[in-house]
């Protein structure tokens, strides 16, 4: 049966002549996987891993012209201490074993026994190729929370609160959500198809609460923040338009239809959300702006995540949509009110969108696109799906909000997590990295 195998694939002769070097059960297995997908999920990871250095470029044109090369280093160093960690413990934390539905083991750490053979949750690729894919998740995740803290945290305490949030936080969700036996996943039945609760709702969240703990930017009441480089901005959001369709479609594990599906899902809904974002801006200011257009575009991902692959392709106009007016009133009417400084709207786009998302999926998703989903959406006639993601959403904030206070407490008592007064008036390239941006430039700040 093996040697039948064998001649199905041009590189069988070499295998079946070598058989005695290669256990049989490992090339048996080999067989069922295949070079197409495994040459997509690949590509697919490394277009996440861009939307870091995206998101980097992004932040960092919204900041000030004396924080941005800090902004952009609080993404950029992330993609190093989550690569090692995740390497480390984070996997094999998130998805080798099951302790109680909330987290894994450390049966995989430091890459132990992830050698040869199909992954467990996508059998058409090897293991070591949904490390990879999962891992870039991790690296762009605790990179959403920094947009909050923008302009006044202590680089320092950045550095242990990334770790720590990424063993405390991430890992137990990415098992709840995503892992073999996991509480919200398989036990609650909820669905989450590319990171709504793991990714956006639960950095949103951590954002708003490290923003509230560490305090407003001084003067924010007073002083009117610019947007200091708008190309930088467009850069960014081109950037991870781009690295979302590794992230939505990638998450499909597969080069088949519903990646496809996932594809004009995620690019819909951004689309979407662009035209409406500029609408609202023509409506209040009279004129659509760069930064509105390209928040938008952004928004739409956001929102669409969750739901990508479970979700029929028209309903992503609604979700696109929606999410713009609902992100609009967050960042310009309830956050002027509540008065907390959420610099970069970390929490008003990717909470808010990601909370919208999630619910969406609650509403629109059908097992005629995906049968993974146990159930149809409300909008197709069942209850149990619209329950279980509000259940799961629920769970994500409150793991969200209760992890990330603890992590900063404990911070605190070893490292300031604020910057001081005068650092922070100087800037914190200077203060925190001895840099500057714009070495020549003498404008006002």
């Amino acid at each position: 049966m093996l040697k039948e195998k064998f001649r199905k694939f041009p590189s069988a002769p070499f295998l079946f002549a070598n058989k005695d070097h290669f256990p049989p059960l490992v090339l048996e297995l080999e067989f069922f996987m295949k070079t197409g997908d495994t040459t997509f999920i690949l590509i697919c990871a490394a277009l996440v891993m861009l939307m870091t250095p995206g998101l980097a470029f992004f932040y960092g044109g919204l900041e000030r012209r004396k924080n941005v090369l800090n902004t952009m280093m609080m993404s950029f160093f992330i993609m190093g201490i989550a690569s090692v960690l995740w390497i480390a413990v984070g996997y094999s934390l998130s998805f080798v074993g099951d302790h109680g539905g909330i987290i894994g083991s450390l049966q995989n750490a430091f890459g132990l026994g992830l050698g040869r053979g199909p992954s467990a949750y996508a059998p058409t690729i090897p293991k070591l190729a949904y490390v990879a894919f999962q891992m870039m998740f991790a690296l762009i995740t605790p990179a959403l929370i920094t947009g909050a803290v923008a302009g006044r945290m202590n680089f320092k305490a950045l550095f242990w609160f990334i770790i720590f949030w990424l063993l405390l936080v991430y890992c137990p969700l990415a098992h709840m959500v995503w892992g073999k036996g996991g509480l919200l996943g398989e036990v609650l039945g909820s669905v989450d198809f590319a990171g709504g609760n793991v990714v956006h709702i639960s950095s949103g969240f951590s954002g708003l609460v490290l923003a509230l703990i560490i305090g407003k930017r001084r003067g924010y009441d007073r002083v009117t923040y610019h947007t200091h480089n708008i190309p930088f901005v467009l850069l960014g959001a081109a950037m991870l338009w781009f690295g979302w369709f590794g992230f939505n479609a990638g998450s499909a594990l597969s080069a088949g239809s519903l990646a496809a599906h996932a594809f004009i899902t995620t690019n819909t809904s951004a689309g979407i959300a662009m035209i409406v974002w500029m609408l609202i801006d023509v409506a209040v200011t009279g004129k659509p702006t760069a930064v509105g257009a390209a928040t938008g575009a952004v928004l739409g991902l956001v929102a669409i995540t969750p739901g990508a692959g479970f979700v029929p392709i028209w309903t992503s106009f609604i979700i696109g949509g929606v999410v713009s007016p609902l992100a609009y009133f967050m960042v310009s009417v309830v956050k002027p009110r509540l008065g907390y400084d959420d610099a970069l709207d970390a929490f008003g786009c990717h909470g808010i969108g990601g909370i919208w998302g999630g619910i969406a999926t609650g509403l629109f998703a059908s097992r005629s696109v995906n049968p993974a989903a146990r159930w149809n959406g409300l909008v197709f006639g069942d209850t149990h799906l619209f329950f279980a993601q509000l259940i799961a959403i629920s769970a994500t904030i409150v793991i969200a909000v209760f992890g990330t206070f603890m992590i900063a407490k404990v911070v605190s008592i070893f490292v300031p997590l604020r910057v001081d007064a005068a650092d922070e008036r100087r800037g914190l390239d200077i203060s925190q990295h001895g840099e500057k941006a714009y070495p020549s430039f003498t404008g006002m700040d």
